[in-house]
């Protein structure tokens, strides 16, 4: 059972991430071999304040863009 697990910053929509899983689970079906109900993928979000890249919280990066 393939398992995808994707980390994200959080403020997508339902519909984003609905898409995204369904791409994703084509994708391991295409090239695994794999009945798609065998296929788990999972989003876990972070809060824009718990997540940084060179030291710059991504609620500050929204701020200043």
């Amino acid at each position: 059972m393939p398992e995808i697990i994707v980390y994200a910053v959080a403020g997508r929509s339902a519909e984003q991430k609905k898409a995204l899983m369904s791409g994703i689970t084509k994708v391991v079906v295409d090239n695994f071999g794999v009945d798609a109900e065998q296929v788990v993928v999972q989003i876990v979000e972070s809060s824009p304040d718990s997540k940084s890249r060179g030291g710059i919280s991504f609620s500050e990066r929204k701020r200043t863009s």
